[in-house]
């Protein structure tokens, strides 16, 4: 159900670079979520440096949510990013097992297929 690599690259320079390999998909990033600081403003602190990115291409957006608005509890794309063990991670939802589960019709369910493989481009460019 998740689609997750592992990666030798640095968290810091994944943020970094981020903004960058998602345009290149055609893609932005909405917004950033940093979990240690997000918790521990609000007095719950953790240890692990946890980042989760929202993507968003709008164009495919447009096109989904236009016809099915239900797949909006997908939207917008996230990829987390934290390590485990000195192993930096990215992760995020397997869309290509999910959508099967929903009454799309094919051409939308090959789009979405689409999507998400241009969603692991953007992963796999640090591998």
């Amino acid at each position: 159900m998740l689609y997750t690599i592992n990666t030798k690259s640095s968290i810091d320079s994944i943020k970094e670079d981020m903004a960058s390999r998602a345009k290149e998909q055609g893609f932005g990033v909405l917004k950033e979520y940093h979990f240690k600081e997000i918790l521990s403003s609000k007095g719950c602190p953790i240890e692990k440096d946890i980042t989760v990115f929202e993507v968003c291409n709008p164009g495919a957006a447009q096109t989904i949510l236009d016809t099915y608005p239900e797949v909006s509890v997908f939207l917008p794309c996230r990829i987390s990013l934290y390590e485990i063990d000195g192993e930096t991670i990215l992760s995020t939802i397997g869309i290509d097992n999910i959508i099967d589960n929903f009454a799309l019709d094919n051409e939308i369910k090959n789009y979405m297929n689409t999507i998400f493989e241009k969603v692991k481009k953007i992963m796999n460019t640090w591998q």
